[in-house]
Formats: structure tokens, sequence, C-alpha cells
């Protein structure tokens, strides 16, 4: 079958005295804008006034007539539009000053990269920041998670599912100057696959990564993969310049809009506008600094005091103040594939591999009055697939908030509130504490005496991770397109079902997206009435920028965040 598509990307967001002195400046400037317009001359011969009857007046022999009356009345009106005019440009000077567009933007996020090296080193800050802004890949995604052209102009899929054909754009160059063509995109799709380089293994079935000509790539898999657009739109698909020689730890040279202008390590990065980029997408703003701030406070004083333009993501619980803030900040809920899991042990010999605990324990939760301890802005999720993933479907009817079945359910497998069940809940000290006693609270009421454990993030990794050694825990999984975590009986979660396995390769295999969708949805349905897990919410990510911000993306930018639409008009 044959795809077409277009053009690629789309554009998309206390108190501080910024504004304060912003309008002490505006105050000055309304000052030297008044002045003074002289009116129309007086009649050197002006008549005496002496009666209020014009025909008396008239008859008046000390009355001279005046022969040119027009020509006073042109004079008069000349100064009064010269006045009117002044006073207008003045105007239009001045307002245009107080909203002159600015050459830099500083944005500033959490997640902080080690170093630039995005063939090796971990991490969503990476993806963040580089892909898209400086690196660009085969294809791209949209802020609704899509796959749309990038490098690749168009591609066309055969009815097999086995050829993939991509065209790509023409007079497209590398920021050193160094032309970018067919064979740049194989040898870079050829050396992740080689060299293993990170998320290599998301390019499943790939046999063969060819140039068939200057501008045309084609990919040949063994068996299908419906996955394969999805994968390259992320690192798989990186372009880069096999000639270039540069250290990709603090340096990087990529084709799209913005270069690094320079970086320090979990600091800041700073781009500046790519003057050999090729594409449509060319940066607005020349300057945009990503400042990397790990204390939510501390951020939101940044914010306010104007040190920033941007801040994502803002705790819901302090963007209610920035809110009441309208005329200085707009703060904007996103939406991405976050999703907060509360993992029950699987594994032989734990309680939790019994159904009815495992159900008890979604029963018990108050989903609605969690997110809404939270601020509000997260969104109910009642399976493994959120929202801006295929296959999704609103799945929170299968488990609402009932105690009663929750200790029915308990009951039955031998335990009360009297004789409760011993759980340890270990999760990252990297979320909240709130949320361990909130369900600490939750559970004791149906009979699960539920200890928290907050580890290490690198403890987390050990114990529960890699050792399996736990009964509950707690993580953000937010990565797209995961679900094949639950068809994986050796992850951490030990669930295992293979009418859920066989769903997954019947999904992968699909050669049309309507099919994959499907066999997904059945999947994820199976493992949600399973109760494997319980998804506590799909974090939704609140952005807040200052007044005159415009084309910051607010879905899916903690993993997505394309620059080049940003501008920051000072008001």
């Amino acid at each position: 079958m044959s795809q077409e598509h277009g053009a690629y990307g789309q554009s998309d967001a206390t108190q501080g005295d910024q504004q304060e002195q912003l309008n002490k400046q505006e105050q000055s400037r309304a000052t030297a804008r008044t002045g003074s317009g002289e009116g129309a001359a007086s009649n050197a011969q002006s008549a005496v006034s002496g009666s209020t009857d014009a025909k008396l007046n008239a008859r008046r022999k000390d009355n001279k007539p005046n022969r040119k009356p027009w020509l006073w009345i042109a004079i008069a009106a000349i100064v009064v539009i010269a006045v009117v005019v002044s006073i207008v440009v003045f105007r239009q000077r001045t307002s245009g000053s107080n909203a002159q567009q600015a050459d830099t933007v500083t944005v500033g996020l959490t997640l902080a990269p080690t170093n630039l090296d995005i063939r090796n080193q971990s991490g969503s800050a990476l993806d963040q920041v580089l892909i898209g802004n400086v690196y660009e890949g085969l294809v791209s995604r949209d802020s609704e998670n899509k796959v749309v052209p990038s490098i690749a102009s168009s591609w066309d899929i055969s009815s097999d599912g086995l050829t993939y054909t991509f065209h790509l754009n023409s007079g497209m160059t590398f920021s050193n100057g160094d032309e970018l063509d067919a064979t740049d995109v194989a040898w870079s799709i050829n050396e992740l696959i080689d060299k293993q380089y990170h998320d290599y293994n998301l390019l499943q079935n790939v046999s063969s990564v060819e140039a068939t000509d200057s501008k045309t790539v084609t990919i040949t898999l063994d068996a299908p993969y419906a996955n394969l657009l999805w994968a390259l739109a992320g690192r798989p698909g990186l372009v880069f310049d096999a000639d270039a020689s540069y250290d990709a730890k603090t340096q990087a040279i990529g084709s799209g809009p913005y270069v690094v202008d320079s970086f320090e390590a979990n600091t800041s990065i700073t781009l500046k506008a790519n003057s050999r980029y090729w594409g449509e997408h060319k940066a607005k703003t020349p300057t945009v600094v990503v400042r990397y701030i790990t204390d939510a406070n501390a951020g939101l004083n940044a914010l306010t005091s104007g040190d920033l333009q941007v801040l994502a993501p803002v705790s819901e619980n302090l963007a209610d103040g920035l809110r009441k803030q309208s005329d200085k900040y707009t703060v904007t809920t996103g939406e991405d594939t976050d999703k907060f899991v509360l993992a029950m042990n699987q594994a032989q010999g734990r309680a939790t591999t019994d159904i009815r605990i495992r159900q008890a324990m979604r029963y018990a939760i108050d989903h609605n009055e969690l997110i809404a301890s939270r601020g509000g802005a997260d969104a109910p999720l009642g399976g493994p697939i959120p929202s801006l993933d295929p296959g999704y479907e609103d799945l929170t009817d299968l488990y609402p908030y009932d105690v009663d079945k929750a200790k029915q359910l308990m009951e039955e497998a031998g335990y009360t509130t009297d004789n409760p069940l011993k759980l340890t809940l270990t999760y990252p000290n990297i979320y909240s504490t709130e949320l361990g006693d909130q369900l600490k609270s939750a559970f004791k009421e149906i009979g699960i005496d539920l200890q928290v454990n907050i580890v290490e993030f690198s403890t987390w990794l050990q114990d529960v991770y890699t050792n399996y050694d736990y009964d509950l825990s707690l993580v953000d999984h937010n990565e797209s397109h995961d679900f094949s975590q639950w068809t994986d009986p050796t992850y951490y979660y030990g669930y295992d079902n293979s009418e859920v396995q066989d769903l997954y390769k019947q999904a992968m295999a699909a050669t049309n997206e309507k099919d994959t969708n499907t066999y997904l949805a059945q999947a994820a349905r199976i493992v949600s009435e399973d109760a494997a897990a319980d998804w506590l919410f799909n974090y939704r990510i609140t952005t807040a920028t200052a007044a005159g911000v415009e084309g910051f993306p607010v879905n899916l930018n903690q993993t997505l965040m394309p620059l080049y639409d940003v501008t920051y008009t000072r008001q």
C-alpha cells in the first residue's frame, strides 16, 4: 500500500517586578508624549463683538470684513493635522519599542543530561532537547504522537509490509555545511544496528537498509513490524554526518534548525539558530537557553523574576498562583504518555499472585481523589495504554472505586482489618511521600497493612527492577509504545499471559493501523482485567509561559520539544 504525507511539524505553553518596571517606563513615555500645538492664527483686524444679532454686527462701520477666511481655516487644519500625526508617530515608535521580539528565550526544565552523546547516553532529557532541534530523523512525530515527514518527505509501504521506501527532501545539509543525502541516512541506521547504539533493539525484523539513489532509502524487513515508523521517529532514525569530527559528549552536528552553542553538564544548554538550515522550520528566535532547575520553587522564582520565560513542568500546586496572574502568565496542561504504575509482583511465593488481592487493591483506590490531591491536572487511566498511544481504550470503568467490593475480595482471600495482610511498597524518592501515605490509608481500610519504603533511585533499580525483590512498587513509566513490557514474563512485573503475548504479536505483524489498534486494545483490556497492576494516573504536563511567549509545545514536551516556532515578545 502507498501512503502520502505532507510537510511535518506543527507549533503548539506569583509575583515578579518585571511588569512593574515596564509600567513605570510606560508612564514616563506617556509623559514624554504630551506636547502642545498652536491653534489657528488670530485675525489682526478681528471684529469687536457688540451684539448677538449678526445682522447688526455686520452693519457696524468698525467691523472690517475678513477678505480671506478660507486661508485661516486651511492654516488651522494643517497645524492640527501636523500635531495629530506627530503624536501618532511618537506613539507607534514607543509602542513598537515595548513590543519588540526578543533575541533570546530562556526555558526552565527539570531533567538534565550529563552529556550530549545521544547514541550512547540514555535518558529522555537528550531526546527532549536534541531531537527535532539539533538532530533530525528520517521521520518525526507531531504533538499528537503521530508519525510525520522529516528528512523523508514521503514514503511507500509494500502491501506485505516488508518494504519501506523513503523519498528524501532536496538540498539538505548538516550544520557544518556537508551535504545530507540517502547515503548518510543508510549509514546512520546501519551503524546504529551494527554497533548497538541506544534503542537499536527498537528496529525489529530489519534485514537491510540501503541508499538506492541519492534521494531514496529502502528498508527491507524479514517480517512485518507495525512499530517501525514510530521507532524511526526516535533515536533509531536520527541521521548523522559520517565525515564530521567532533566530541559527541559536549558537541553536536546535525541538520536541525538549531546548533549547540554551549553545554554545561547538568546546568544549561545554549542553542543558536542554524544558519545552514535547509528546511521549512527555520528558528524564529536566534538563541534559546535551556536551564536545568530541579527545585520546583526555585524554578517558579526564576519564572516570576523574569530569568525564565518558560517553565516546564510546573507543579499543579504551584501553578494556581500563576493562573491568578493571567495578564502575566499562561498556564497550560498538555497530554503525555507517562503512566504512574503501581506494580504488583506476581512472582511465585508472593501474596500478590492472588488475583483477588490485586483486584481488591484496585477497587480500594479512589483515583479521582488521588488526582485532585495533586492539583487535578492528571487524567484517570484504567489500563496500560495512554491516550496518545495506539490501542488506547478508556478502561477506567473496569475497577471503579468500591471499598465494599474490595473488602469482600480480601475476606475471600483470608484477610480482614483485624487480620491484615502485610505488604511493602517500595518506590524511589524522586516521587512524593504523599502517594505512599495515600495508598497506605486506602489499603488499611480493606485489611492491608502497608509499609512504605522510599529509597534512592539506584536502590530501586537494583532491588526492584533487577532483583524483583518487592511486593508493590511505584514508578512513572513515561515511554510511548511500551506495551511490550506486559508480554515479557521476565520483566520486573512477573506478569505472564500467553493470550496477551499472542495478541501483541498479531498487532506487530499487522499491515494496517486499524488491525494493530484492535489487537493492542484487546490485549490491554486483558491486562487490566487481570489486575496485573494499577495505573494510578496518566501524568499530564503543566507548562507556564510568560506573557508574550508563543509557539512553545505543550503536549509531550518532556520527551519532544521542538523549539523552532518559539518566540517571546516583550510586553
